[in-house]
Order: C-alpha cells, then sequence, then structure tokens
C-alpha cells in the first residue's frame, strides 16, 4: 500500500486516476524506449532500433488505448461505454494481428529487440497505470448539504 505521503491530492475529478494512469503509463514507455534505443542499438544497430521501436509502439499503444477509450467513454451511459471499449479491443486486436502479419516477412528489424520491448511495453506501461490510479485519490461519494440529510 502506498504511503499516505506518495498520494497524488484529493481531487474532484472522476478521470483523474485515468489521466494519472496515461501520464505513468507514457513515463514507463519512456524509460522503456530510452534504455531499449540504447541497448539494442547498440548490440544490434539500425535493426535494433527498428524492433525497439516496433515493439513499443504495438505494445504501448496497444495498452494506452484502452486508458484512452475508458476516458473518452466514462461520461457515456453505460452500454454505450461498454460497446466504445469492447469495439475498440477487437480492433486494437485486429490491427495488432495485421501488423505482425505484415512485418513477420520483412528482415528490417531484430525480432528479439521488438520481443523485448513489447514485452517491456506491456509490463511497464499496465505498471505504470497501476500505479497512477492506485496514487490517485478520488471521492467516492459527494457531500451531502445539512438540509439534505436525513436521520
Amino acid at each position: 500500500m502506498a504511503d499516505s505521503n506518495d498520494l497524488v491530492p484529493l481531487g474532484t475529478d472522476p478521470n483523474e486516476p485515468l489521466k494519472a494512469g496515461l501520464r505513468y503509463g507514457l513515463i514507463g514507455l519512456g524509460v522503456l524506449l530510452a534504455v531499449g534505443l540504447v541497448l539494442w542499438g547498440s548490440v544490434s544497430g539500425t535493426k535494433g532500433l527498428w524492433g525497439v521501436l516496433i515493439g513499443a509502439g504495438v505494445g504501448g499503444g496497444f495498452i494506452l488505448t484502452t486508458v484512452v477509450l475508458i476516458w473518452f467513454s466514462a461520461r457515456r451511459p453505460v452500454s454505450q461505454g461498454f460497446a466504445i471499449v469492447m469495439i475498440g479491443w477487437f480492433a486494437k486486436l485486429l490491427i495488432v494481428m495485421a501488423v505482425m502479419v505484415v512485418i513477420s516477412r520483412m528482415s528490417f528489424y531484430d525480432k528479439n529487440a521488438l520481443v523485448f520491448s513489447l514485452i517491456g511495453a506491456i509490463v511497464l506501461v499496465l505498471g505504470g497505470e497501476v500505479l497512477g490510479v492506485m496514487r490517485t485519490q478520488v471521492p467516492y461519494v459527494d457531500d451531502v448539504g445539512d438540509g439534505e440529510r436525513s436521520n
């Protein structure tokens, strides 16, 4: 559990956890890109750089798009929000499969760098999102005015 000093201040925006999750997820993706580009660029040259960029783009984009879809659908009726998230998830799955099929026949990237950055993006972005959501304080209920209280 996070120490109370590590928590983001209490806010009134119900989307604040999503914003924090997106922010921390992007930070995790940035760290992965920096480390991956240096590591795989020195090991495999340009092929390693392309592998890291593709893997981080596909993995990070897949996970971060979910946050954006949930944020977009948050103020909609439940059935619309559910449809937006599920259709978006299915579309993301088709896009990832299409990208992987297309690039599987190509040789301009390092496959090990792609796998490393794809798995790393999923772990770091999800971890960053969880950390961002867990550290954000949002009230569960609104304050009730004095005239509205019932005994």
